[in-house]
């Protein structure tokens, strides 16, 4: 394939994992390829930068075992063991109102027994809502995730409809959710969160251990990916934005780049036999050429949801583990961060993920410094004697589309009616959340349509 493809030149614009997903798969097929960035280096939203000495992620990114596309990415980038792997799932989950400490585990065992010791040892719950969860945990591994009609209801009502109390709803089902699908259970689509449980926890007994890198995201996403790419043979431009898309009536494209470090400012791509689109969706609804989605209007209405990331760093250790979910608090999660920050000294540096962050992603930093410091005060007694060295918040108001129902139609497939052109992104048809698996499954969809096509 590569002999015929040799002469067929490719442009992938966005350098997030879809974008460089896609341009590893295009490149390996033989073709010639350029990827474009807007912003001064890849990785998209799961990045890393400096602030004095410390090296801060953007960002709490996760993923499962389950997540084999990411994980393949990360064997891809040369960076399997940089990341780290839970053996077995083992969630430690407090409750700050009632004082308990509980884990959501997993056993060896087949599914779902896996998880049956686990729910009757979980203390969160009564005995009655424990045994109500696991009859819906059977009954959500029943649905057909192919029927359209789970997209049209919500997570929420579903779990009320199979017997589940709002507090099995704060301490189980939204506990995950959240995290997974940055929505609660009220806001999310069926189709969506059963997509979630049946393959994290339903599936296969260690679909659902929990892993996360244990370098900077940017050395994973950025540095690690711009070496892969240019070994591949891929022409990589940072700070190139592209701002118009010209069909040249001969089936192939010309695509307007502008940026500081192009030549006099600017480029125009001629002669691109294949586009892909891996920028968020308001950005390729701008780039696409007319004509290429029966409903361009879609993408406009797929809406998107925030996370809001509170950093801080105190002058002793307080928290004793990797990380902490927690119940009746404002704090959703945290997790230690201090090792691949460079911070040194006796200190330790906490960051707190808030998904579905509406509510606060727009508050002063001083409004988040009183609500939260008093919060971990009270999930981490060793915080109430320590002193706080630094404070400040990261905000990605777009970090995700927003998962609710009736949101599947809105979300196209990688190939438009326009040839040559094609879409990638976690917001695109892959049937997942937005999610760094959702990314590179979409840059591989969009990677695979191309060569389809050509």
């Amino acid at each position: 394939m590569s002999g015929r493809l040799g002469m067929r030149r490719a442009l992938v614009v966005g350098g997030g994992l879809a974008g460089i997903t896609a341009a590893l798969r295009l490149a390996d097929a033989g073709l010639s390829v350029t990827l474009a960035e807007s912003r001064p280096r890849l990785g998209g939203l799961a990045f890393s930068f400096q602030r004095g000495a410390l090296t801060v992620d953007n960002g709490q990114h996760v993923f499962l075992r389950c997540c084999t596309a990411y994980r393949g990415l990360l064997q891809r980038l040369g960076v399997r063991d940089e990341v780290w792997l839970q053996p077995r799932l083992d969630v430690p989950v407090r409750d700050v109102n009632t004082g308990r400490s509980g884990s959501i585990r997993r056993d060896p065992l087949p599914v779902p027994l896996h998880l049956g010791r686990g729910l009757v040892r979980y203390p969160h719950l009564s005995l009655a809502e424990r045994a109500a969860t696991g009859k819906a945990a059977l009954a959500l591994k029943q649905l057909d995730l192919a029927d359209p009609a789970l997209d049209q209801q919500s997570f929420g009502d579903w779990l009320r409809e199979h017997g589940q109390s709002a507090r099995a709803v704060e301490a189980l089902w939204d506990l995950v959710g959240v995290a997974t699908l940055n929505a609660t259970a009220d806001e999310s689509s069926l189709a969506l969160a059963a997509m979630v449980f049946k393959t994290g926890l339903l599936s296969e007994p260690g679909a659902s251990d929990i892993g996360f890198a244990r370098v900077p995201l940017g050395r994973i996403h950025d540095d690690m990916a711009r070496a892969a790419l240019e070994r591949a043979g891929v022409r990589v431009l940072l700070r190139a934005r592209a701002v118009e898309v010209k069909p040249d009536g001969e089936g192939r494209h010309l695509v307007q780049l502008e940026g500081e470090r192009l030549i006099g400012g600017a480029e125009t791509m001629t002669d691109v036999d294949a586009l892909v689109l891996a920028v968020p969706q308001d950005a390729a609804h701008a780039l696409l050429p007319p004509g290429s989605l029966a409903e361009p209007e879609n993408l406009l209405q797929l809406g998107y949801a925030p996370i809001l990331n509170v950093h801080v760093v105190y002058d002793r250790p307080v928290l004793d583990r990797p990380f902490l979910a927690a119940l009746g608090s404002p704090v959703q999660w945290v997790f230690d961060r201090t090792s691949y920050s460079g911070l040194t000294g006796p200190g330790q540096y906490v960051a707190l993920s808030q998904s579905a962050a509406q509510a606060e992603i727009d508050l002063p930093v001083a409004t988040l410094r009183q609500r939260y410091l008093p919060a971990l005060e009270r999930l981490l007694p060793r915080a109430r004697q320590a002193e706080v060295t630094e404070f400040f918040v990261t905000r990605e108001r777009t970090a995700t589309f927003a998962p609710a129902p009736g949101t599947a139609r809105l979300r196209p497939g990688p190939r438009t009616l326009t040839p040559g052109v094609h879409l990638a992104g976690s917001w695109t048809a892959t049937g997942w959340p937005a999610t760094m698996e959702s990314a590179v499954r979409s840059g591989t969809a969009a990677a695979r349509s191309v060569l389809r096509e050509l």
